[in-house]
């Protein structure tokens, strides 16, 4: 905690009683220079800045969240999301950075010259800082490694229909290819796991149930299965994107065990939403793989505490309210994604907290963790040397969600009326308050740190 640079002037000194490090929350003084933390010090040091900042008694000041799983959606469908709603609405939420999806927009960022589009509409808008991922799609294999150099972060695949044509899904043998090219150059394998056989073709209709039962567990656990025996056979990095069948777990945890290199994350959604609760035609909730039943959330929560799970990030996938198919409620035809990526830190510790689980532990799945899994060694803690990216936040102040009040695009939710402790009064980013006025996030590339 004690720092080689407590003395000196810096830009701006943060004072609290709650500052939230890998060491704990503690009361400190974080002084930035530069942007970037340059000492974090016991409550009473007396650090000088040009700028101070207090922390109110009930106010802890916590890294910025990352979030490794957003649809930005620009360009091509803007209508459904853009780089100046999306960011507001990190900003909004506590999150300092977002990876950008490679899809929905068009084009789909499976090129360097797609990549440049898109860098180059996300730049004057970004109000927080934004990196992407690639694409892994049928025909592009020799696409990934000039992408990986122009700094994307990774590259995702679908093993099902992704939604939209213009992302088609690998099958199993062009996935493991992937694999096998992507570990030439150590490149990380993002994959939405489904089972296309095991998905029924049976339109749902307004039943959530069956809905539910059109998409069973076993399209999850055969794809990550046939994920996990590729990392296996090729020695490549693979990540399960958005868990929703607990139980695949075991699978999980055996391949990790057996040394192959395997992640997951999960997602809000997963974590706070059950099966049992949702009305038919309510397809505010539809997402792919589907909201389950409370007993597999609670395996979830279970798969996070052991290490099973890593981490905890939105899927924001929005879309237009026509294409939720509000008026009908129809499961088969409504658009799959939840909008949440304002709302994610408020989601998760309002469970966390009735489980006995710490700010800090809900702080590592939402930002460390991400910020381990896409290789961006300069955020995720208060620590020195790590970005001044931070969000304050009042643990115990309460807020009931209003989706016209939120910063998306399109306003629908299904957290619409629920009631979330933890609030997020102040956003920073490199040491300056988050202005959406003037965006100044930066786009980020794989391996560059801000100050490099």
């Amino acid at each position: 905690m004690s720092s080689a640079q407590e003395a000196g002037h810096f830009d701006l000194v943060i004072r609290g009683s709650a500052v939230l490090t890998p060491e704990g929350t503690i009361p400190a003084e974080v002084g930035v220079r530069g942007g970037v933390i340059a000492a974090v010090v016991p409550l009473g040091t007396g650090l000088d800045g040009d700028r101070l900042m207090e922390l109110a008694a009930d106010e802890t000041l916590l890294p910025g969240l990352v979030d490794t799983h957003v649809h930005v959606n620009e360009p091509g469908r803007t209508e459904w999301e853009g780089f100046a709603s999306a960011t507001r609405a990190a900003a909004a939420g506590g999150v300092t950075t977002l990876i950008d999806m490679p899809l929905n927009s068009i084009p789909p960022t499976v090129s360097v010259d797609a990549l440049d589009t898109k860098r180059a509409v996300a730049a004057p808008q970004a109000a927080v800082d934004v990196g992407f991922w690639g694409g892994a799609v049928p025909g592009n294999l020799a696409d990934l490694r000039p992408l990986h150099e122009a700094g994307a972060f990774g590259f995702k695949c679908f093993l099902v229909h992704s939604g939209v044509d213009e992302f088609p899904h690998l099958e199993p043998a062009e996935m493991e290819a992937a694999l096998a090219e992507l570990k030439t150059f150590d490149a990380l394998l993002i994959v939405h796991a489904e089972d296309p056989a095991a998905i029924a073709d049976t339109p749902p209709g307004a039943q959530y149930a069956g809905f539910l039962a059109s998409r069973p567990p076993a399209a999850e656990n055969t794809a990550i299965a046939g994920v996990i025996d590729a990392a296996r056979r090729t020695g490549g990095r693979a990540h399960i994107l958005h868990l929703s069948s607990a139980e695949a777990l075991p699978l999980i945890r055996t391949a990790k065990a057996d040394g192959v290199r395997l992640t997951a994350e999960t997602c809000p959604h997963y974590l706070t939403l059950k099966a049992e609760e949702i009305p038919d035609g309510a397809t505010a909730f539809k997402c792919c793989p589907p909201i389950r039943e409370d007993a597999n959330r609670e395996q979830l929560w279970a798969g996070l505490a052991d290490g099973t799970i890593d981490c905890i990030v939105s899927d924001h996938s929005p879309s237009t309210l026509d294409l939720k198919d509000l008026e009908n409620g129809d499961f088969g035809v409504a658009w799959g994604g939840v909008s949440s990526l304002q709302l994610g830190l408020a989601l998760i510790w309002t469970e966390a907290r009735t489980r006995g689980i710490s700010l800090e532990q809900v702080l590592r799945w939402m930002s460390a963790a991400p910020a381990d899994l896409a290789g961006l060694d300069h955020k995720g803690a208060i620590a020195e040397g790590k970005d001044a990216d931070f969000a304050v936040f009042a643990a115990e102040d309460t807020f009931t969600v209003d989706p016209a009040a939120l910063q998306h695009k399109n306003p629908i939710t299904p957290y619409a009326g629920k009631q979330l402790t933890g609030v997020v009064r102040r956003t920073l980013l490199a040491g300056a308050d988050v202005d959406p006025a003037a965006p100044a996030g930066r786009l980020l590339r794989r391996g560059e740190a801000r100050n490099s």
